[in-house]
């Protein structure tokens, strides 16, 4: 790639720049120095970072961000000790991006820094939060055919119309990362999370899909079946953990109120006709049920006390920063 367009020495990187470009990588140290030089020539004319978090790198990839940094002032780095996953990667290259508008976007070459500055246009216009919509895919079936269905069942639980929530180029204003937490696989869900914190104006826009140029894909069926879990956790989180009674204590009631019901019916046969109880396996329901219904109370009441408590966060741990 021709050096002339990188801005080696004139681009100048203001405390608080207008966008912060986070990028999560694993293992793609031959991809780094070409997207950097391409972010670059997509933002001429923006004063800009570019900050590369490294979940747990094997290869050479510290050393190429590194190799950047000394003559590059937009180039910074987060290392992070071990691999967490690529929402921990992200929450940490949230926690230390300066910008007015944050963007985010895979190192795998795939997604098109030329897609930038129209999403930034659109959070200028209102929107809170642009999210990029591969229509036109240059991955194997393998991939597509569970990214399609994981999309249409998000819609549906969430009620976001976004066709593409697995996109990783996404632009966000700076309070809306400030506002919410990853960890998991919730950067799939950071429009519902931006949602359930005020941050409504959503909009989606069409980008191109290039197809990968180096290293393999990290993508493995589990990762889906791991973020369907996290999408129930989040939206029972969201509707319970203010109020943990009201889940565990439901159930409670239900449970407690079978148990007497069968219980009164047996006691009602005992006293006014004498039958034998001890042998009824009824009767053991009827107290297994009641037994359980204290148990759920009891969950939820505990659920209620430590909710009174703060509950200290588990945040990646960082081993090294460059330039931040």
């Amino acid at each position: 790639m021709p050096e002339k367009n990188i801005h080696n020495s004139d681009h100048k990187v203001p405390h608080h720049p207008e966008v912060s470009v986070v990028i999560p990588l694993l293992n793609e140290e031959s991809s780094i120095e070409e997207l950097a030089t391409e972010i670059s020539n997509a933002l001429e004319g923006v004063t800009y970072e570019i900050i590369f978090v490294d979940d747990g790198s094997t290869d050479g990839s510290w050393e190429t961000i590194e190799e950047l940094f000394r003559t590059r002032q937009e180039i910074k780095g987060v290392r992070l000790r071990r691999n967490y996953g690529k929402s921990d990667a992200l929450q940490a290259g949230f926690e230390q991006a300066n910008g007015i508008y944050v963007v985010t976007m895979d190192a795998d070459l795939q997604d098109d820094p030329n897609e930038i500055p129209a999403m930034l246009e659109i959070l200028k216009s209102g929107k809170d939060l642009v999210s990029g919509w591969k229509r036109v895919r240059h991955d194997p079936v393998t991939k597509t055919i569970p990214s399609r269905f994981f999309n249409a069942v998000t819609r549906w639980t969430t009620g976001i119309k976004l066709h593409d929530f697995n996109c990783g180029l996404k632009a966000y204003k700076r309070e809306v990362t400030d506002s919410i937490y990853l960890y998991g696989e919730m950067h799939r869900y950071v429009p519902l999370l931006a949602k359930w914190k005020g941050f409504d104006a959503i909009a989606e826009k069409e980008v191109k899909h290039h197809p990968r140029k180096y290293g393999k894909t990290k993508f493995g069926i589990s990762r889906f079946l791991n973020g369907f879990l996290d999408l129930l956790t989040l939206l029972f989180v969201n509707r319970y953990m203010q109020r943990p009674m009201h889940f565990f204590g439901l159930i409670g009631v239900f449970f407690i109120l079978i148990g007497s019901v069968i219980s009164g019916y047996l006691a009602w046969l005992k006293i006014f006709f004498g039958e034998p109880l001890g042998d009824r396996p009824l009767l053991f329901l009827g107290i297994l049920m009641i037994l359980v219904g204290v148990q759920f109370f009891s969950i939820g009441f505990l659920g209620e006390m430590i909710n009174k408590g703060q509950v200290e966060r588990q945040k990646p741990s960082i081993a090294k920063k460059i330039g931040l």
